[in-house]
């Protein structure tokens, strides 16, 4: 009894080196009959219930090399036994399946040096990873023309008069034995008619029994792949393999295999013959037949190739049939052309050996002749796109509703491409006008933002100028016919309507592309503060502060005119530049006046001067810091009387961005700089600059000499400008002037330069006495 458990594994492992996998197909239906066999001996083990879930009767034999009574796994499949492949074969990693791909022929290198293009083999990528997709499926089941041979294992359950429950496995003669009933040979048997074989040879030794046997763990086969395989050697399969999954498993043809020609060979006999384009193309397995133990598969060499490239949805080479074949049908496996396919126009390129010298030729085909033409080994076929010209259109572009090609008409003019002013809005108008409300609250809206939008919301178009340009079919020069817009589209002026040809362009120009006369812009002024109507306005051309005032309704009463702050955005931009411009000298001057004055540092004191002078310097370093914080306003001084009214502001032509903001009176003058309080002081009519000094209480640090005055106006009084008569203390403040008192830059007193000097001269006349001693010592 052990050597029949142990006959299956030792048969399963001379069948394959590789473990196979479980799986069980059923393969026939329950049956009953037969005679049973008198003084049979009991072989009992354990019962097992029939399918139906009856149990055998008493006195029934029992069978069994399956003690669980369990099915076997995937019972009712079958199972592929694991691929292997050759010893001198590498593992098939996905990167060296690519790196095999990617070698090249000797046809593909002379394409690519021909056109500049690599081309790939036709179904060369179907075998990337082929042995992963296209090996037999498993849990398939197994078709009843199946044969069976050795290593194909039995399941065999019967119920009734006998029980049995065992798994046979055909030995190498083709047999099986089933313990009590004897051997019986199976081999050559197809799987559709196992079962009734079986029940035939029970039925000889028992009676009143039914009889299931399927398909358990199926045999190993061993095939041979050679020639121009990609990867040859012998290969060990599952019994359900075909010739179509071997190829796939072995990876297809190499580099110089036919992919027309595959032949499966069979004691000395060439059995079939595959055509993989068939098999590619169209899903025709017609010639795909199952493989049989020592069965031989060759890859012949490549036949013809002929290279398609262009304008085609497949570019690869392609390998003819011996005969040669026709171009339609050769497009016909790529996928045929397309509409976007020029039909009147390919080109093809071949070799002809009969002239040695210069054997390339070429010539142009009629695709509407495709099937007529014959290709031949080493032809290259381009197929060209068709034109991009069009016959009918005209080219509307720029700052319109909808920039498109139009068809033309004969008479056609622009008042027919732009029949109305609708379209020379652009799209993007309604979406910006969307948005104002779509993200944001509507009710909150600022003056920038509402300047910003008057602005930018629409892109106004240039009504004096438009262009069209044309080519001049006999010369092939670019012409540029300008025209009048706003006469085209609204006025229809015949002298700038123009009649249009195919082939136009017609461009419209937005107001900021090309920069337009003051008078065609959209100018924007904001008027703020004691206004009667303040607001932002658009400037008529010409306009100045004095009238755009009026416009807004005038001046409030409590409207302090001297203090009119006037700011252009122009001026602002010019001011940062000087402004920096300053700050860069200023730390240049810094810099040469500290390395100056190290270099003339005497030897007495140097220390405590080099010291002084190095405080001196990172004060100065401070104000450069506090000066580069400051930013330019673009204020202009209006340069108005104290007791200026809104008829003394001065005739100044408005610009776009101007700024007017006009203050209420205040009450208060305001001192900064080297004083003790800074702060607001009350303004006082007839005060001068040195009673707010003395209010304000001036440091022993100040820079009296450099303090100035800024008016309320914008000017500046400074008291390095006043002569000897007109000195700045005794300046009248108005209301909103600030003082500004700066601090001294070298704090170091006339005494102390006076000593330090003394001394300095003291130690060269010293140092001179004694070289003129030691010279007269000398000389005595």
């Amino acid at each position: 009894m052990r050597s029949l458990l142990l006959r299956p594994l030792v048969l399963l492992l001379l069948a394959s080196p590789l473990a196979h996998a479980q799986t069980a197909v059923a393969v026939g239906f329950a049956g009953s009959a037969g005679a049973a066999t008198p003084g049979a001996a009991s072989m009992a083990t354990q019962g097992m219930a029939s399918p139906a879930g009856s149990t055998a009767p008493a006195g029934a034999i029992t069978i069994t090399n399956n003690p669980s009574g369990n099915p076997t796994p995937g019972d009712g499949k079958a199972q592929r036994p694991a691929e292997s492949r050759p010893a001198d074969v590498p593992s098939d990693t996905p990167s060296g399946a690519q790196r095999e791909l990617a070698q090249e022929n000797e046809f593909q290198r002379f394409v690519y040096n021909a056109t500049g293009q690599k081309l790939p083999l036709f179904g060369q990528p179907y075998f990337a990873g082929a042995d992963r997709s296209f090996a037999p499926v498993e849990s398939v089941p197994v078709p009843t023309d199946y044969v069976l041979g050795p290593g194909d294992e039995l399941y065999i359950r019967a119920w009734g008069s006998i029980d049995v429950d065992y798994r046979a496995t055909i030995d190498r003669n083709g047999q099986i034995n089933i313990p009590r009933i004897g051997t019986m040979g199976v081999a050559g048997i197809k799987a559709g008619d196992v079962e009734a074989h079986l029940r035939t040879q029970v039925s000889r030794v028992f009676r009143n029994f039914s009889l299931n046997v399927t398909l358990g763990q199926l045999r190993s086969i061993q095939v041979f792949v050679v020639g121009q395989a990609r990867r040859p050697g012998n290969y060990t399969i599952s019994s359900l393999s075909t010739l179509v999954s071997a190829v796939f498993a072995s990876g297809g043809p190499a580099q110089n295999g036919s992919m027309r020609k595959i032949q499966l060979r069979r004691d000395r006999k060439v059995i079939a013959e595959l055509d993989l384009y068939d098999f590619i193309i169209h899903g025709n397995k017609d010639r795909d037949v199952r493989l049989l133990p020592g069965d031989v598969i060759v890859y012949t060499a490549a036949g013809p190739r002929v290279a398609v490239l262009g304008a085609v949805d497949t570019p690869a080479i392609y390998e003819l049939q011996p005969q040669g074949e026709a171009l339609e049908r050769v497009l016909g496996y790529g996928g045929g052309t397309r509409a976007s396919t020029n039909p009147r126009s390919a080109q093809l390129e071949s070799i002809d050996a009969s002239q040695p010298r210069a054997p390339r030729t070429v010539a142009t085909l009629d695709l509407a002749q495709a099937g007529r033409t014959l290709l031949k080994d080493g032809d290259i076929v381009t197929l060209f796109g068709v034109a991009p010209q069009f016959a009918n259109a005209i080219t509307l572009r720029g700052n319109v509703a909808a920039p498109l090609r139009y068809p033309y008409s004969p008479g056609m003019r622009i008042s027919q491409l732009i029949p109305d002013r609708d379209a020379l809005i652009t799209p993007d108008y309604y979406v910006r006008k969307n948005k104002l409300v779509q993200f944001t609250n509507g009710s909150d809206v600022s003056t920038q933002q509402l300047t910003r939008d008057v602005k930018n919301i629409v892109d106004e178009p240039n009504w004096e100028y438009a262009a069209i340009e044309r080519i001049d079919p006999k010369t092939l020069a670019m012409q540029l016919i300008p025209f009048n817009l706003g006469k085209a589209v609204i006025d229809r002026d015949p002298a700038h309507d123009l009649a249009l040809q195919p082939g136009d362009v017609v461009t419209v120009f937005a107001r900021q592309d090309i920069r337009n006369p003051v008078s065609k812009q959209t100018r924007l002024v904001r008027v703020e503060g004691e206004i009667a109507a303040p607001g932002i306005y658009q400037i008529q051309p010409g306009e100045t502060l004095p009238q755009l005032v009026q416009r807004a309704g005038g001046m409030t009463p409590e409207a302090y005119v001297f203090g009119t702050e006037f700011a252009r955005e122009e001026t602002r931009r010019q001011q940062q530049i000087a402004l920096d411009d300053a700050i860069k000298r200023l730390e240049a001057q810094l810099a040469s006046e500290g390395a100056t004055a190290a270099a003339n540092l005497s030897a007495t004191d140097a220390q405590a001067a080099n010291q002084l002078r190095q405080a001196q310097a990172e004060a100065r370093k401070a104000q450069i810091t506090r000066l580069k914080g400051l930013k330019s306003t673009g204020r202009i001084a209006l340069e108005l009387p104290s007791s200026a009214t809104p008829s003394d502001l001065p005739d100044l032509p408005l610009e776009d961005g101007d700024r007017v903001s006009v203050p209420a009176r205040p009450a208060f003058v305001f001192a900064v700089g080297a004083v003790a309080n800074n702060n607001a002081i009350l303004w006082r009519s007839g005060r001068k600059m040195r009673d707010y000094l003395d209010v304000a209480g001036v440091d022993a640090d100040a820079d009296m000499g450099n303090s100035f005055i800024v008016r309320a106006d914008g000017t500046v009084l400074h008291a390095s400008r006043r002569g000897w008569f007109n000195d700045l203390e005794g300046t009248e403040l108005m209301p909103g002037d600030t003082l500004v008192v700066p601090e001294k830059g070298n704090r170091e007193t006339f005494w102390t330069a006076f000593t330090r000097g003394l001394k300095d001269w003291s130690q060269i006349l010293y140092q001179f006495g004694l070289a003129a001693a030691a010279i007269q010592t000398l000389r005595n």
